[in-house]
């Protein structure tokens, strides 16, 4: 009676069918998973402001045409006004004219509402106050002058090599052909060294001596799994499906990766040229705004032909302004899709 007994054991795996080295790798493995799909929200979010950028400044240079635009037909209206007074013109021609003010002013309402909410957008996206006043570089130059993209080929190894989502797959891929393996080592022999201290009171040597005595304990166990019924060789089997599923979603990413570059490469030659047609439209929109403002000062050119040539210009106007914006935009869909949209970049 009143015994008492105490033990220490340590363990210390030598052998356990690769499961600590697979685990050891899946450590590593999801360690830079995490910083991949860190890279990847960072380019989302990148994408996201560049995006909620350039359609401020969109909107700043259409509010600025707008303004433009209502002080021309308010200068017509005035000029309209003064020909109805000396009986050189209609009561109806001014009427189509003020009509045309009234929508100039609600368009210049919509677009500066817009502005504002856009603002917003950008503030939010940035982490600012909603009501921070922010003015854009961009938006108080009077021409975007788009950079000319370069047509140089893109190596499709090197995309895959920067874009996250490849390598991030990449990875997934590695970790599932590692779990093959830690599922494979739970039916291979284990290997370990044990050693223990045991001590009791009464000792066990000498059972009227109350004081605490105990003896060392060293040894090798070895676990071999005998008979497992099948169970491992089919659990082996789904973890190598799961892994060539892997493999096969890695392949798909691949071609829908290679597929958005080229989609990407396209548009950006394609809103090149949209912004040189838009140019080459605004010059005759011009050119045609003139001659009718001068034909309507000499009197020889109604005012619905002038207010054709106004409308014929604010729509010129306009295409170019997003025409611009998409060649912006474009350029950074093309990075987005190479994987060069990062902060420095």
């Amino acid at each position: 009676r009143n015994m008492y007994a105490g033990a220490l054991t340590l363990t210390q795996p030598l052998y356990m069918g690769g499961k600590i080295r697979a685990y050891n790798k899946i450590t590593k493995y999801a360690e830079e998973l995490a910083r991949q799909q860190h890279n990847t929200g960072m380019q989302e979010v990148i994408l996201s402001t560049d995006q909620a950028y350039w359609q401020v400044v969109s909107l700043a240079h259409k509010k600025k045409l707008a303004e433009g635009y209502l002080k021309l037909l308010q200068k017509l209206d005035s000029d309209v006004d003064k020909m109805i007074a000396e009986g050189v013109a209609t009561k109806a021609d001014g009427l189509s004219i003020k009509v045309k003010v009234n929508e100039a002013e609600m368009t210049l309402t919509k677009v500066t509402d817009g502005l504002s909410l856009a603002r917003m957008l950008l503030c939010q996206l940035c982490g600012l106050d909603l009501s921070t006043p922010v003015m854009l570089t961009d938006e108080q130059k009077e021409d975007l002058a788009p950079t000319t993209p370069e047509n140089g080929a893109i190596d499709i190894n090197n995309v895959y090599a920067t874009r996250p989502e490849v390598r991030s797959q990449e990875l997934a891929t590695q970790i599932y052909k590692q779990k093959v393996n830690v599922t494979r080592s739970e039916y291979l022999p284990s290997i370990a060294l044990m050693g223990s201290y045991m001590a009791t009171n009464p000792s066990v040597f000498n059972s009227f001596e109350k004081k605490f005595k105990g003896m060392w304990n060293v040894g090798v166990m070895v676990s071999v799994p005998i008979w497992h019924w099948g169970e491992g060789i089919y659990k082996v089997k789904a973890a190598k499906s799961e892994a060539r599923i892997a493999q096969y979603q890695l392949d798909d990413a691949k071609e829908k990766i290679e597929l958005q570059v080229n989609q990407s490469a396209f548009q950006v030659n394609e809103a090149a040229k949209k912004l040189t047609m838009a140019e080459k439209n605004l010059e005759k929109a011009n050119e045609n705004l003139r001659y009718a403002t001068l034909g309507f000062e000499e009197g020889v050119i109604p005012p619905s032909n002038v207010l054709e040539a106004h409308t014929a210009w604010l729509s010129a106007q306009s295409e170019k302004i997003d025409a611009q914006i998409d060649v912006k935009l474009t350029e950074i869909y093309l990075r987005k899709a190479t994987g060069e949209l990062t902060i420095d970049n």
